[in-house]
């Protein structure tokens, strides 16, 4: 096995471990998508004409902007059919890039809904619905068992070279440094670790149940 082949493996084994561990991209699906809580926010402040379940997505920075992106639906989209349509979007579009904005994360523009967001996303959703954590906490401590039992077994297996098979040796690390990174990665996941934009404390009564997940 080359240093190149080392590197690629090393390179496919540790991106798919941060997805795992930390759910980035799915994650910041959700919050596009128009389905998604972000999206559900800003159609419940529309309809009840309180910009504050909106709010509550951005941060203190870009509230302005969404104040006055909302402000200009409200006299719009009273015009018409298409208007209305035409505002909503608007405001949508507006809401969705300020918070990903609060992230640290591009605007890529809103997603379809009804898109497959894995196990993970739909499964803490539901825990805040049901105000039970016990099948979400099955699915994580299943698959954090099955990716360390995985890592583990091929560190294992690839340990016992002959110190004079460099090649052998390199095998291992191939296998050691994923398998560490697995650890590490999962431990400060545990931890509490996160990233960009604070998860809002509470939600209205209207909005319950809806939070994206970072």
């Amino acid at each position: 096995m080359t240093t190149r082949m080392i590197r690629r493996l090393l390179a496919a084994l540790t991106l798919p471990l941060t997805l795992l561990v930390f759910g980035v991209r799915p994650a910041f699906a959700h919050c596009d998508g128009l389905d998604g809580p972000v999206v559900e926010a800003a159609r419940v402040a529309l309809e009840s004409g309180d910009v504050r379940h909106a709010l509550i997505w951005v941060l203190a920075e870009g509230e302005p902007e969404v104040r006055h992106a909302y402000d200009h639906a409200v006299r719009v989209r009273g015009l018409s059919e298409e208007a209305r349509e035409l505002a909503d979007r608007f405001f949508f579009e507006t809401l969705v890039r300020v918070h990903r904005e609060g992230e640290g994360e591009p605007y890529t523009g809103l997603k379809p809904a009804g898109r497959d967001l894995g196990p993970a996303i739909p499964a803490a959703d539901s825990a805040l619905t049901t105000g039970s954590v016990a099948e979400l906490e099955v699915l994580l401590v299943e698959q954090v068992r099955h990716g360390l039992s995985e890592r583990f077994h091929a560190a294992e297996v690839a340990r016992d070279f002959a110190p004079e098979d460099v090649e052998a040796g390199r095998a291992y690390v191939a296998a050691y440094v994923p398998f560490l990174h697995y650890v590490e990665g999962v431990y400060e996941a545990a931890l509490g670790g996160s990233h960009g934009h604070s998860a809002p404390a509470a939600t209205t009564a209207t909005a319950a149940g809806a939070h994206d997940v970072h």
